[in-house]
């Protein structure tokens, strides 16, 4: 395994709530990180003097133990490790093998000497079902793969000398999962490294859990998905191209497979906002791939369409700062992102270029139908046109924008 690469503010989101009584939930996509970043969290408790014997780690999907899948057998073997009279952390990795794992976390609540940590993979599980499942309080840590400025500073990338603008090329053809910065040399262990996992999270975390019999036909359905990333999604189109295609399917199939894939955290949906009307529109919605190596993978056309896979970016960054995201629909036009964070809201569009005078009228002209005073930023790859329009709009290189501090 290589060197780890820094998570601040995650472990930041950790240190907060370090000690208190709710139940630490970190959730996220397969691999995104999470088994390491509460390994780096138990290293610097140790460093920081913490007994070894009060961290009482154990990941569910070690074979080793299997004896452990058993909620009451999983619930007495942490039980007799708890060290008396001191603080003990209990740090459950991909909880959601064990059967009614709830019983175990909620009976360690019970315990004031038991501070709690628990990890999955599946949203079914980390968020839909938890707040019945978990009787006390939680708080959930929403995690995703390294964000570009994470990405960047990754121990393999520097050094090398690279520009911003090629290590961003890098980052979205190797992708944002943590293992991957270590096969940056190796394209073809790369690719099979990408296609392992989303086997992996297909399997594992759609079919099984949707108990799916026509595979191939839900490979596609994410296909089509990684291949119209900011587009409208109509399951009904969906459903008609696929059985023009010769493989017969129907919308409430589409729907369910959707509903899987999002389930899975590999994709993010993004409702549409009536800008005007300040409310989320029921009808249609975008939905935006967990990760650029995998619509890579996974896409028709790859290397084209770089507004779509930037704007993927930008989404997955704006999640990342605390922002709920939506689609803001405005008289004639669509604003790229409505992001809301306690009761503030800042509107973005992002384009590839605007240096195209008709591009940026474009641009510019959905922000002219907003009648409010919140921020309006343009996000480009361009470096020159760059500062604040007449109107206060911000035109913004989205690579400083992305390895900027959280705002």
């Amino acid at each position: 395994m290589g060197p780890y690469i820094e998570r601040p503010q995650y472990m930041a989101w950790l240190r907060r709530w370090e000690g208190k009584e709710t139940v630490k939930v970190v959730s996220g996509v397969r691999r995104c990180g999470k088994s390491t970043l509460l390994r780096m969290f138990c290293d610097a408790l140790v460093d920081e003097g913490v007994d070894p014997r009060r961290i009482i780690s154990l990941n569910m999907e070690d074979i080793a133990l299997d004896a452990l899948s058993d909620y009451r057998a999983l619930y007495d073997h942490i039980v007799q490790r708890l060290v008396p009279d001191c603080r003990n952390y209990v740090v459950i990795d991909e909880i959601q093998q064990v059967p009614h794992f709830e019983k175990v976390v909620n009976s360690l609540r019970l315990n004031p000497s038991c501070d709690i940590y628990i990890t999955g993979s599946n949203a079914y599980l980390m968020a839909s079902e938890l707040a019945t499942l978990l009787t006390g309080r939680y708080v959930e840590l929403k995690m995703l793969p390294l964000s570009f400025a994470e990405f960047s500073s990754g121990s393999p990338v520097v050094g090398r000398g690279l520009s911003l603008e090629d290590t961003f090329g890098l980052y979205l053809s190797l992708g944002s999962f943590p293992y991957m910065m270590q096969l940056m040399d190796d394209a073809q262990t790369a690719r099979e490294y990408l296609q392992d996992m989303f086997n992996s999270i297909m399997l594992k975390d759609v079919v099984q859990r949707l108990r799916i019999a026509e595979v191939s036909l839900l490979q596609r359905v994410a296909r089509v998905l990684a291949s119209s990333v900011g587009s409208l999604v109509s399951p009904t189109k969906i459903a008609n191209t696929i059985t023009s295609n010769g493989q017969k399917t129907d919308v409430k199939t589409v729907d369910k497979y959707i509903d899987g894939l999002t389930g899975s955290l590999l994709f993010y949906e993004a409702s549409r906002w009536d800008v005007r009307g300040r409310h989320a529109l029921a009808r249609q919605s975008k939905l935006y791939i967990v990760d650029p190596g995998l619509r890579r993978l996974l896409a028709a056309s790859p290397a084209s369409e770089l507004g779509h896979v930037l704007e993927n970016v930008v989404y997955l960054e704006l999640l990342r700062r605390g922002f709920s995201v939506y689609v803001g629909v405005v008289e004639g036009g669509e604003i790229d992102f409505v992001a809301e964070r306690g009761g503030e809201i800042r509107y973005f569009q992002v384009s590839a270029s605007v240096m195209d005078e008709a591009t940026r009228a474009r641009e510019l002209t959905a922000f002219f139908k907003v009648r409010d005073n919140f921020d309006k930023t343009v996000l480009t790859l361009d470096r020159l046109g760059l500062g604040t329009t007449p109107e206060g709009i911000r035109i913004q290189n989205v690579l400083d924008w992305l390895c900027g501090q959280p705002q």
